[in-house]
């Protein structure tokens, strides 16, 4: 990347403090930030999950923003755009919300720690709301960086649906694999619902099964640069997509140097 204010746009299913602490929950807290501090443009983008207290965190809807629709096998789903500031790192952070979807005082499991059935529609809503609210924006980022699994349709979509967006022409993807976070699968269908009838199934099989490490597979397999943020060996599939992009592992110390450096070196092999 060139001394020139870049744009780069973060992407996550959690962040710190709205959530628990959690890897990926800190890691998009604190690189925003130290990306920021490098004099560059950021955007946040999270779901609005009812856990998240809209009162004590001062969220409000981006009037503006809102009013978007989500077509997912033929059911309209309305997108909501909400914003919250962090006064402490001077970011405001974007929530993605949906009335049916998101208002429910759990994540991902309910009160019996079962996987809820819809989470595969979450996962997509999520996704193309995330890429339809930059359009919207009309902010063209430089770098689109996606932390786990539940960004990790964003980069299909990127390189299918996106691909001849004017916003996203000089878009470089990046996608963060972290330790295994589900054991459960969403579903055999989700492939086909996750094409939203317009992508050929073909282009999203590695997302097959479903299950978390296919979520990874389906992530790293369209970006463009990957990171690994796992603690223990990453799965051996997942290594030899690593190998064929350019690639880094976390490291918590020197965080803003590092990514810089990276994203830097994604940039600069692109022209």
């Amino acid at each position: 990347m060139s001394q020139t204010k870049k744009r780069v746009l973060f992407v996550s299913s959690e962040m710190t403090p709205f959530l628990n602490d959690s890897p990926v929950a800190t890691i998009s807290r604190f690189l925003p930030q130290a990306i920021q501090e490098k004099d560059h443009e950021i955007r946040v983008l999270v779901p609005r999950f009812g856990v998240i207290n809209e009162r004590r965190n001062r969220l409000h809807e981006v009037v503006r923003l809102s009013g978007i629709n989500i077509s997912i096998d033929d059911k309209d789903n309305p997108l909501m755009i909400k914003v919250a500031s962090l006064p402490e790192a001077r970011m405001q952070v974007y929530f993605l919300d949906n009335e049916d979807y998101f208002h429910r005082k759990f994540v991902f499991t309910d009160d019996k720690n079962k996987f809820f059935d819809d989470n595969d529609e979450r996962v997509i809503f999520f996704c193309k709301g995330v890429l339809e609210t930059v359009k919207k924006l009309g902010w063209a980022p430089d770098i689109i960086h996606c932390h786990g699994w539940m960004t990790s349709l964003i980069p299909a979509y990127l390189k299918t649906l996106y691909k001849d967006e004017p916003v996203f022409k000089h878009s470089k993807v990046v996608y963060s694999v972290f330790e295994n976070e589900f054991k459960e699968s969403l579903g055999k269908d989700f492939a086909r619902k996750a094409t939203l009838n317009e992508i050929p199934d073909k282009q999203l099989e590695t997302f097959g099964k479903g299950d978390n490490k296919s979520m990874h597979m389906g992530g790293v397999k369209h970006a463009d640069a990957v990171v690994d943020c796992c603690t223990s060996k990453i799965d051996p599939e997942l290594a030899k997509l690593f190998k064929a992009k350019p690639n880094m592992v976390h490291d918590n110390d020197n965080i803003g140097e590092k990514y810089y450096a990276f994203y830097e070196q994604l940039m600069t092999s692109a022209k």
